[in-house]
């Protein structure tokens, strides 16, 4: 049978996407040079811990991990964000999403998997984990903006300030995390929704998926309905209000800190820049997170260190 090879647009990684057609039928061919056993491995054994767990995820068809190549389940060319965005509506859909984290969240993790002969092992969030992700905030992100010297002054100042807030997370990390839930990395299959780029899953906070969604760089949704969404999130679940809210508000900062150092270092080291006009809108999220009075501290040292007009930057 004949067969057509097209490559397809790629993510943030260091991977590439090919959809191969054989007739009626298609599948997904991943190449990994670097981060092989992450970008292969572990993503083909996360997929079948969420398939096996009623979850849809591209299932491994045929294992090249030898030539750095594995061949998945082709979820179709439809992301949640190209369904979504123009949408009025978006509150129902966004809900089968959360749904769906709730769902990830009840799967009963082992300490360890085999997976053709390889074994696969979950880390759990700390903080040094925390630290690591928002770290790139300073190392890319500020690197940019300011000399070596001020840069590390205002590291030396945020990093002290964001150390006393992840102290306070109260909710254990406990709970399957995917650690990259936006709406480009959910595919709209058939009626089903499905979940792609999934090999960075983390034992984390209950609420560092919520707040990858709601609270995503991608899409703007109203202020209401990010309300909406987080009063579904707490009647579907049984933690404290409160509790929920501060985890939640510090979480959302921590990721998108994280977010602006991963787009300038795409932008710079990676030479894709498309991510840059991402950024006046992460801030605006950020600032928008800092008016909970826990972030007293941190919003008066961003106010002081980093301005606004510095913050409205999409170039470098």
């Amino acid at each position: 049978m004949e067969y057509k090879l097209k490559k397809i647009s790629g993510d943030a990684s260091f991977r590439e996407f090919y959809r191969i057609q054989k007739g009626s039928k298609s599948s997904i061919i991943v190449l990994a040079r670097k981060d092989k056993f992450k970008n292969l491995v572990t993503y083909s054994a996360v997929n079948k811990i969420l398939n096996t767990n009623g979850i849809l995820a591209p299932k491994l068809l045929n294992n090249f991990t030898n030539k750095n190549i594995i061949e998945i389940a082709d979820l179709g060319k439809t992301s949640f964000y190209n369904f979504i965005k123009n949408k009025k509506n978006k509150l129902s859909n966004y809900k089968k999403l959360i749904d769906i984290i709730i769902k990830m969240q009840k799967i009963k993790l082992k300490k360890e998997y085999n997976f053709k002969s390889n074994k696969i092992k979950f880390e759990k969030y700390n903080s040094y984990n925390l630290h690591k992700e928002s770290d790139l905030f300073f190392d890319w992100y500020l690197k940019y903006l300011f000399t070596k010297k001020k840069s590390k002054q205002i590291k030396i100042k945020i990093r002290k300030e964001l150390n006393k807030l992840y102290k306070r997370l109260k909710l254990r990390n406990n709970c399957f995390t995917h650690r990259d839930f936006h709406v480009s990395n959910v595919m709209i299959s058939g009626k089903r929704f499905g979940l792609i780029d999934s090999q960075d899953a983390i034992i984390g906070n209950p609420l560092y998926d919520v707040a990858s969604l709601i609270d995503d760089v991608r899409i703007k949704i109203p202020q209401k309905t990010k309300e909406k969404l987080f009063n579904y999130y707490l009647k579907k679940t049984r933690f404290k209000k409160r509790d929920l809210k501060n985890d939640f508000d510090i979480l959302s900062v921590q990721r998108n800190l994280k977010i602006l150092g991963i787009f300038a270092r795409l932008h710079v080291r990676d030479k894709k820049s498309n991510y840059l006009k991402f950024l006046p809108y992460t801030w605006k999220l950020i600032e928008m997170r800092l008016k909970n009075p826990i972030f007293y501290n941190l919003k008066n040292l961003i106010d002081e260190l980093i301005s606004k007009k510095k913050r409205k930057r999409r170039k470098f």
